[in-house]
């Protein structure tokens, strides 16, 4: 019997992760997902899965704190032999993050390490050293952001660190493309979840605004990323490499 594919995806307890477990597990993938706080949503999402009939794990992580990567990644490799036989998994898709939205003049050094440590260093490393545990003809999917391409005031950090996972990204499919291992990154527009302090759910005028930028009139939900995410993860994306794929509903177009 063929060995399922196996996916780990950082923050898959709840918002865009979870839909991008979801919409995995619905391709026939098998899931180990991480959390970093909320193991009871994570319980949940591995719920799901498994009634879906695949396979899936939780797993604790906060992608800010670089010095557990290597302990993080012992657990993970534990967890695949326990759960698969096996030493190595198939794509790694970096979804975990925080938002924020802060001005310019009021960023602190302090802010800056941390949006730096989760958004591209962190990032950078779990990358680097899950590339050795990834199977030949895997992949990598970073997330990025609409806000590379068009500026939403407050988001001078976190764009500025979105646009340098977006050349991160050719670097990946470039360096690893001789072992068959595909890099692409997805950059939602506004999305309707509970990310940045649910910003767009909890202010209908601003929901109102945003979704008047769209040609479709409406803001982005979850589902409407995680079948994206999922699609690249499949051979029918086996041509699609080192691209930044936006996924917003065409806004500010």
């Amino acid at each position: 019997m063929t060995q399922n594919k196996i996916a780990l995806v950082t923050g898959g307890s709840r918002g865009l992760g979870k839909d991008m477990a979801l919409a995995l597990s619905k391709k026939n993938i098998d899931v180990i997902l991480t959390y970093n706080a909320n193991k009871a949503a994570a319980d949940e999402v591995v719920a799901t899965i498994k009634a879906n009939g695949q396979k899936a794990v939780a797993l604790p992580f906060d992608v800010g704190a670089i010095s557990s990567y290597p302990s993080f990644l012992n657990q993970v490799l534990n967890t695949l032999q326990e759960n698969w036989n096996t030493n190595k998994f198939d794509f790694l898709i970096n979804n975990a993050g925080v938002g924020a939205t802060i001005p310019m003049a009021d960023v602190t050094e302090e802010v800056f390490d941390n949006l730096m440590n989760i958004h591209y260093k962190g990032v950078y490393f779990l990358t680097q050293k899950s590339l050795n545990h990834i199977n030949d003809n895997g992949g990598v999917i970073f997330i990025s952001s609409g806000t590379t391409r068009f500026c939403v005031p407050g988001y001078s950090v976190y764009s500025s660190l979105k646009g340098a996972v977006e050349v991160l990204t050719k670097y990946v499919a470039k360096e690893y493309g001789h072992r068959g291992i595909r890099c692409n990154i997805v950059a939602p527009g506004p999305i309707e979840t509970d990310f940045n302090g649910a910003t767009i759910r909890n202010n209908p005028q601003m929901k109102t605004f945003l979704s008047g930028l769209s040609p479709l009139g409406r803001v982005g939900n979850a589902d409407d990323i995680g079948s994206v995410v999922a699609f690249l993860c499949t051979d029918d994306a086996k041509w699609i490499n080192g691209q930044r794929v936006e996924v917003s509903g065409g806004i500010n177009i």
